[in-house]
This record gives C-alpha cells, sequence and structure tokens, in this order.
C-alpha cells in the first residue's frame, strides 16, 4: 500500500507541476495586466505603469521565460505565489478565501455524498415505484432550477421565519458577524451563517449523486453476477448489499474524487448570493482583473485537490474491489 501510495504521488506531483506550469504560460499569453493601468481615467504616467508591473512580475515586455524562472524560484524558495497587478501579495489574499470556502462547502459536500447516494440506493431498489417516481420527479425540479433562484427562495424563506419568531434565527450574508470570545456564542453565530448556503448546495449537490448512484445501481442489479448469486440462495438484499452496491460504488467514489476542486470553485453564484468572500468569486475577480498569478495560484490548488481525490480515489476503487490490485 505505501509503495503504491508513494509511486502515485511521485507520478501527480510531475502531472501537478507540468500542468501548472503550462497554466503559467497559458494564462501569460491570454492575459494582459497592462490593460488594468492602460484603461484608468485618468491613465498613469507610463514609467509608472512599467514599474509596478515589473514590480509584480508580470510586465508582458519582459520575456515570459524569464518571468517564469522568477516566478517558479520564488514559489520553490520562499512559497511566494507572486502579486497581483495592484501589488497586493497573492498569499494574503488566497489564504482566508481558501478558509472561507471550505467552511463553505464542507459540511454541503458531505450532506450531498451521504444524502444522495442514500436516496440513488433507495430509489434504484423501489425502481418505477411510487417512491422512485416521486424523487425523481423532485431531482429533476430542482436540476431545472437556477442555482440563483434556488439561494434567493431559501434567503426569503429565511426571512421570513425570521419575521415569524420575531428574532434573527438565521443570517443571509456572511458567515460570522460575532466579536466575542464565548467559543459557545461563536459556535452558534457561525451556524445561523451556514446553514442557508449549506442548504443551498445541500439541494443542488444531492441530486447529482442521487441520479448517478440510482443508475450505475440499476445497471449492477441487472447484472448476470447478481442473478448468479441469487440463484445460489442469497436474498435480494444480501445480493446488493454484497455484491451490486460494492461495485456500484466505485463509480460514484471516483465521481465524488474528481469534483473536489470544481467543490471550491463552482460555488461561485451561492457565495455571491450569500455574500461570502469565498475562492470561487476570488476566481471570476482574477480573471477579469488579468490577475495571472492569483488565477495559476487558484489553478494549482485545484490541481492539488484533483489529484488528491484521484489517489483517494483508487484507494477506495481497491478497498471496494479487491480484484484492483494495488502494485
Amino acid at each position: 500500500m505505501l509503495k503504491f501510495i508513494a509511486k502515485r504521488l511521485a507520478n501527480y506531483v510531475v502531472m501537478l507541476f507540468v500542468a501548472v506550469s503550462f497554466t503559467y504560460f497559458m494564462a501569460s499569453a491570454f492575459m494582459h495586466p497592462r490593460s488594468v493601468y492602460e484603461s484608468r481615467t485618468p491613465r498613469p504616467p507610463q514609467d509608472s505603469i512599467e514599474r509596478t508591473l515589473d514590480l509584480a512580475n508580470l510586465n508582458d515586455r519582459t520575456p515570459v521565460l524569464e518571468r517564469y524562472w522568477n516566478w517558479l524560484t520564488a514559489i520553490v524558495t520562499r512559497w511566494d505565489w507572486g502579486k497581483s497587478p495592484t501589488l497586493e501579495s497573492v498569499n494574503s489574499a488566497i489564504a482566508p478565501r481558501v478558509l472561507a470556502s471550505t467552511e463553505l462547502v464542507t459540511l454541503s459536500t458531505v450532506l450531498s455524498i451521504v444524502l444522495g447516494v442514500a436516496l440513488g440506493i433507495y430509489t434504484a431498489q423501489r425502481q418505477y415505484k411510487w417512491q422512485d417516481r416521486m424523487f425523481m420527479v423532485t431531482g429533476t425540479l430542482f436540476m431545472v432550477i437556477p442555482s440563483a433562484v434556488l439561494a434567493l427562495l431559501i434567503v426569503l424563506m429565511a426571512i421570513a421565519v425570521n419575521d415569524t419568531v420575531g428574532f434573527r434565527m438565521f443570517y443571509v450574508t456572511g458567515l460570522s458577524s460575532y466579536t466575542g470570545d464565548d467559543i459557545g456564542l461563536r459556535l452558534l453565530d457561525f451556524l445561523q451563517h451556514i446553514i442557508l448556503p449549506t442548504i443551498s448546495l445541500t439541494l443542488l449537490g444531492m441530486v447529482g449523486y442521487h441520479l448517478t448512484q440510482r443508475t450505475y445501481l440499476l445497471d449492477e442489479l441487472h447484472a448476470d453476477y447478481v442473478r448468479t448469486a441469487r440463484m445460489k440462495g442469497l436474498t435480494r438484499r444480501q445480493a446488493v448489499r454484497r455484491h451490486a452496491l460494492r461495485a456500484s460504488l466505485i463509480p460514484t467514489g471516483v465521481n465524488v474524487a474528481f469534483s473536489i476542486a470544481s467543490v471550491f470553485t463552482g460555488a461561485v453564484i451561492t457565495e455571491s448570493i450569500f455574500a461570502i468572500n469565498g475562492l470561487g468569486r476570488y476566481f471570476i475577480t482574477a480573471i477579469n482583473q488579468s490577475d495571472i498569478n492569483a488565477s495559476v495560484a487558484i489553478a494549482a490548488f485545484g490541481g492539488v485537490c484533483t489529484l488528491t481525490g484521484a489517489l483517494l480515489a483508487d484507494i477506495f476503487s481497491a478497498w471496494l474491489d479487491p480484484r484492483i490490485k494495488m502494485s
């Protein structure tokens, strides 16, 4: 196992380095930080523009290989991911946003996976019955509702609840507002802020896991080896639990693992509705402002999440299916 993990990690480190380097050259080719200053009114002096771009290592009049080497050296020696065109430290800008996104998506991701997979298993074993039809209609409804509309509906419902009970039970913006030192009150304040975006992201995420897990399990339920297990005396529940369920969880686990990166950067609309300064909003801002260093840093973080998920998917698949040899 340890040898397998070490080999995988070595491969993934090389893949990550190549992917991030390629992203840097692509961003340098298509983004133009100089335009951030040249579009201002009044336009700054040309010498000031050149000096600022040089300080940020973003001057397009410097050879791209030289800029890449300076950028890579700073990361390796000081873990410095550079500066934005406005000379803001990328490290300082990303760190709190990663924390905010982690707080936002962790609980909703876990709930989406657990509830979605459980619902997929439940409905697959009741194919075409009223329970299956009801959850299919509900799932389809949530799929066609835009995430912004769903989030706004949840906000309106929360405001109505607050008005009904006569005090603010739910907060609709941010992740915290308490500034004291009481741990209990701080936790309560966090829960009051996090519950609404968590509900929004959970409802959107669990639909996909429900439908995919239902499809995978239905495929396995009709497989020959499951019918053979039934003929050998296993009950339907035993055949599902011992054989079909384990096999159907493998592609679901792989899908979960490779969706980790998109979970962090894909909650842009939810972050906007609930005024949360997370990684998704920052990613959009970085692209709009031609912030090469920030865009590459976020892409690198996404790459780490994806490859970590890939490693976990390999281990999870081998654990579920003993035919997979980890060598």
